[in-house]
C-alpha cells in the first residue's frame, strides 16, 4: 500500500441483490411454459391452474426484482459493462410486460387462456429470458464485472 492510499477505505466489490431475486420469477415464467405445453397436449384442467399460479408468481416476483434492479443500474453500481447493463434491463423490461399480459390471458376458461395465446405469449417470454439471461451472464460473469458496493 503507497503513503497516499493509508486511510482510505479499500474498495469493496460484492454481486447485486438483483441476480439472486431474478431467478425466482425465470423459474415461474420457464415452469408457465412447461405447464400450458402439458394442458395444450392433455386438457387436463390442472395443468392450466398451474399456468395461471405461475404466470402470476413470476409477474410479481418479476416485478419486485425489476425495482431492485433499476435501483442496481440507476445508482451506477456497475462497475463495468454499462451498455449490456441496459440491454439487459431493456430486455427484462420486455419479458416482464410480456409476463404480464400472459398474466391477464390465463385469468380465462381454461382452453381459452392457454390456446393458442397464453401458449404463444409464454414461448416468446421464454425466448426474450434465454436472451436476457445471455447478456447478462456474459457482461457480468465472463467478464468479471463487478458491483461496487
Amino acid at each position: 500500500m503507497h503513503s497516499h492510499d493509508a486511510g482510505r477505505a479499500p474498495l469493496l466489490v460484492r454481486p447485486p441483490l438483483h441476480p439472486t431475486l431474478v431467478s425466482f420469477p425465470i423459474a415461474c415464467i420457464g415452469g408457465t411454459l412447461l405447464t400450458d405445453i402439458t394442458y395444450w397436449r392433455t386438457a387436463e384442467m390442472m395443468w392450466a391452474d398451474f399456468s395461471a399460479w405461475l404466470i402470476a408468481a413470476g409477474v410479481i416476483l418479476g416485478w419486485l426484482a425489476a425495482i431492485v434492479g433499476i435501483v442496481d443500474l440507476l445508482g451506477h453500481r456497475y462497475a463495468t459493462a454499462p451498455l449490456p447493463a441496459w440491454v439487459y434491463a431493456a430486455g427484462n423490461l420486455l419479458a416482464l410486460v410480456l409476463a404480464t399480459i400472459n398474466m391477464l390471458v390465463h385469468t380465462r376458461d381454461a382452453w381459452t387462456s392457454v390456446v393458442p395465446w397464453g401458449l404463444g405469449l409464454s414461448v416468446v417470454t421464454v425466448i426474450v429470458l434465454l436472451f436476457t439471461t445471455w447478456i447478462g451472464w456474459t457482461a457480468l460473469y465472463r467478464r468479471n464485472s463487478g458491483v461496487v458496493a
